[in-house]
């Protein structure tokens, strides 16, 4: 629970829930701001390293799957990193053996592979991390109103 509370508090803005009819929920996305020490990331002045927004927890209820909800939710978070932090990619971790939410991110979500990371998971299995950039998906701010 804590974890969630967690989310909640530091990063209000980038965790959603879908529900359905009767209010129950079905599914929820977790996101964060990767707040590792910025002068670390490759090439960046100190304090100016790239935004980058990560994806901690998707899940969605079995019987609600391969409705677009996963999609919905990622793009809902994805969205908020760049519009309450301007964000310029997202990364997050998935197990090598979750072939269907592997598929998810590769094929329906566009994110790419950027490396395996060795036992990853507290039971040691590996997880790909992977990356998608956002920069050309939602603008960072509207530049002007004028029609």
């Amino acid at each position: 629970m804590k974890y969630y509370l967690y989310h909640l508090g530091t990063w209000p803005e980038l965790s959603f829930v879908a529900e359905n009819e009767q209010g129950r929920v079905v599914g929820y996305v977790l996101g964060k701001i990767n707040d590792d020490d910025p002068s670390a990331a490759a090439g960046a002045a100190p304090g100016k390293a790239p935004v980058e927004g990560h994806i901690t927890s998707l899940s969605v209820l079995r019987s609600y799957r391969r409705l677009g909800l996963a999609e919905r939710l990622m793009a809902q978070a994805q969205r908020a990193m760049v519009e309450a932090y301007g964000a310029e990619s997202v990364s997050l971790h998935v197990r090598v053996s979750n072939k269907a939410a592997f598929s998810l991110y590769k094929n329906n979500l566009k994110f790419d592979v950027k490396f395996t990371d060795a036992k990853y998971y507290a039971d040691g299995e590996d997880a790909y991390a992977m990356t998608k950039p956002l920069a050309d998906l939602y603008p960072a701010k509207v530049e002007s109103l004028d029609f």
